[in-house]
C-alpha cells in the first residue's frame, strides 16, 4: 500500500506539499508496482487448514511529470477481479509556495502522507480518514515551517453504490439487511500544519477540519458530516513517533439508524459507527543497511463510539512489523491484532456491537517490486 522508489518518493512529496518544480525535464514518466501476498487467518478454519494463502495482490501502472508548466500524476491498480483508480489530477505551481491540483486528488485531512507504518494502514482508513481521494480542487501553501492545504470537492471518485474502490467513502445499498441511500457531496477540508526543526531532528504539528453535506438519494435531502483532528509526525535521529486524536460524526437526512453508517473500500462494504473519536499511537525505528534498510514499528488504533446505545463497542487494532527496502523490492512483514474490527478479525464492521470475544489474529506479508 506504499513504497519508496524515486518515482513514488516523488509522488509523495507533492502529496506532501513539495513544489513540483522538482521534476526537471518535461515530460511524462512512466512506472508501476507488481505485488503479491501471503496471509494467514487465526480466525479462519479453511486458512489454519491450508497454511494461509499466497496470491496475487495487484499491478499499479502510475503517471508523472508535466508539459509546458502543467503537471500529471495518476494510477490506476489492477486487483484480483476488480480494478480502480487511485487518484488522477492536474497540478500547476502558482509560483514557489503556491500549488493547485485539480481531479481525483489527496483529500488533506490528519497527519501529511499517513497515520500509519504498516501495509495494513492505520484504523482511520477504514473511516475514510487516511490516504483518501475525492474529486475536487486542493491547493498547497509551502512557506517553510509553516504548510496550509486547502481542499474543496464536488463527491466521492464513483458512484456511492460501487464498492471496487481504493479510497474509503460512503455506501449507498444494503448492507446487513439496513438500507443505505447516502452519497457524499460538497466537502471542505483546512489542514494546517507547522514543522519544529531540533537537534537530531523535526516535529510536524498540526491540526485538520473536515466539514460535508450527505445527498439522501431516496428523500432528496441532505445532512452533513464534519471531522476535526489535531496531529503529530516527529522524528529524531531514526526514531519516529506519530499521534493523532479525531472526531467524526455522520448526521445523515433520515437515517436507518441514526447511531451507524455504511461505505465501501476494496470490493466491500460494511457499517461503522456513525459518531466516534479515534486515538492513533504508532512508534517506529529504521535501521539502515548496506543493501536498503530495515523499518521496524507498532501502530495501534481505537475507536470508542459516541453513542449512548450500549450495544456498540470500541474498536480496537494493533499491527507489529517490519517493511524491507532492497533495491527495487520493498516488503511488509505484519502480524495484525485486531478486536471487533473489520479486516481484522469475524467482525464485519467497526464499532457496533462485538459479534465474538476478545483479540483476532493474521499475518499478512505483502512482497513488492516497484519500477
Amino acid at each position: 500500500m506504499k513504497y519508496n522508489t524515486a518515482l513514488t518518493m516523488a509522488i509523495a512529496a507533492m502529496m506532501a506539499g513539495s513544489s513540483a518544480a522538482a521534476l526537471a525535464e518535461d515530460g511524462i514518466d512512466v512506472g508501476g508496482t507488481v505485488r503479491a501476498n501471503y496471509q494467514y487467518k487465526s480466525y479462519s478454519d479453511a486458512s489454519e487448514d491450508k497454511m494461509g494463502d499466497f496470491k496475487f495482490d495487484m499491478l499499479a501502472l502510475k503517471f508523472n511529470g508535466e508539459i509546458n508548466g502543467i503537471g500529471l500524476a495518476s494510477e490506476y491498480r489492477f486487483f484480483d477481479g476488480w480494478e480502480s483508480l487511485r487518484y488522477a489530477y492536474a497540478y500547476y505551481d502558482f509560483n514557489d509556495q503556491w500549488q493547485g491540483r485539480f481531479g481525483l486528488t489527496n483529500v488533506p485531512f490528519g497527519n501529511p502522507g499517513y497515520i500509519s507504518n504498516s501495509f495494513w494502514f492505520g484504523l482511520p482508513y477504514y473511516l475514510g480518514f487516511e490516504d483518501d481521494y475525492d474529486m475536487g480542487a486542493t491547493f498547497h501553501y509551502n512557506g517553510g515551517q509553516w504548510k496550509t492545504d486547502i481542499g474543496l470537492f464536488k463527491n466521492a471518485e464513483y458512484s456511492a453504490s460501487r464498492n471496487e474502490r481504493y479510497s474509503t467513502d460512503l455506501y449507498k445499498g444494503t448492507v446487513n439487511g439496513t438500507e443505505y441511500n447516502n452519497e457524499e457531496t460538497n466537502q471542505i477540508n483546512l489542514r494546517q500544519v507547522y514543522v519544529m526543526d531540533y537537534d537530531g531532528g523535526s516535529a510536524t504539528l498540526g491540526g485538520s477540519l473536515e466539514w460535508g453535506q450527505i445527498y439522501n438519494s431516496k428523500t432528496g435531502d441532505n445532512g452533513d458530516r464534519y471531522a476535526v483532528a489535531v496531529h503529530m509526525d516527529a522524528k529524531f535521529g531514526d526514531w519516529k513517533l506519530q499521534l493523532q486524536a479525531m472526531q467524526y460524526e455522520y448526521d445523515a437526512d433520515s437515517p436507518a439508524d441514526a447511531n451507524k453508517i455504511a461505505v465501501s473500500a476494496y470490493a466491500w462494504q460494511y457499517e461503522v459507527a456513525s459518531k466516534a473519536q479515534i486515538y492513533s499511537v504508532n512508534l517506529a525505528k529504521s535501521f539502515p543497511t548496506s543493501w536498503g534498510s530495515i523499518t521496524v514499528y507498532n501502530d495501534f488504533g481505537m475507536l470508542t463510539p459516541d453513542t449512548d446505545d450500549a450495544s456498540y463497542d470500541d474498536s480496537l487494532m494493533n499491527v507489529t512489523g517490519m517493511a524491507i527496502s532492497a533495491g527495487a523490492t520493498y516488503t511488509y512483514i505484519d502480524f495484525i491484532a485486531g478486536e471487533n474490527m473489520y479486516a481484522a478479525g469475524v467482525n464485519d464492521h467497526v464499532g457496533l456491537a462485538q459479534t465474538d470475544s476478545g483479540w483476532d489474529n493474521r499475518i499478512n506479508i505483502n512482497f513488492g517490486y516497484y519500477f
